[in-house]
């Protein structure tokens, strides 16, 4: 685990150096096509299921109803947000996150704290581990997996993963990220959310 961590904190940061002028221009293009703010927090579980605040590009508008509602995510991802989603550009910020020790470079992707109550104790192992930008779920199809296989994957991830895997999985992950795999799920616009089991899992 030590070493894990001395991985990440090192890559992550000499990625974030080399990145840093990418980051200046998309940060000038978010707001230039989104405004303020230029970057997306959230709470998302971390390791032992512990809330941090996950750190992106912006890729969606504000735009509201008549009554001040939001409108759904689909209808609010723009054109811009689309690119720097299916190019992983929006992700690069979580490089920060990697240097502060929320997540790693590789783990199961943070997902959302609404979701904690609907896993099963089986699902609940995937916070054994830090989470991570990228993983062995997002190697083997991305978005275009089924809760039921992302699931799966990640745990298998926590129960085999060595510093050869993560190797394997970064190195995978360059070639998902150019060409583009498993962006959407079935065209949706993100992924459809999680809603429990309507089996057991365990």
């Amino acid at each position: 685990m030590k070493m894990k961590r001395t991985f990440d904190f090192i890559v992550s940061l000499l990625l974030f150096i080399i990145v840093t002028p990418l980051l200046a221009v998309v940060a000038l293009l978010v707001l230039l096509n989104l405004g303020k703010p230029v970057c997306f927090y959230q709470k998302r579980p971390g390791l032992n299921g512990v809330p941090f605040h996950i750190v992106k590009f912006r890729t969606m508008n504000y735009t509201t109803t008549s009554d001040g509602m939001l409108l759904s995510d689909t209808a609010r991802l723009t054109r811009f947000g689309k690119f720097l989603r299916s190019a992983s550009i929006d992700e690069l910020p979580e490089l920060w996150n990697v240097l502060r020790g929320d997540m790693s470079l590789v783990g199961p992707r943070p997902l959302l704290l609404e979701y904690l109550p609907l896993y099963s104790k089986l699902q609940m192992r995937r916070h054994e581990v830090r989470p991570g930008i990228t993983g062995w779920a997002q190697v083997n199809g991305r978005n275009a997996l089924s809760w039921d296989d992302k699931f799966k994957y990640d745990i298998w991830y926590i129960d085999n993963h060595t510093f050869l895997i993560d190797l394997k999985i970064l190195w995978k992950t360059i070639f998902s990220v150019v060409l583009r795999n498993g962006i959407n799920q079935e065209g949706e616009i993100p992924m459809i959310k999680f809603k429990g089991n309507h089996r057991s899992h365990d």
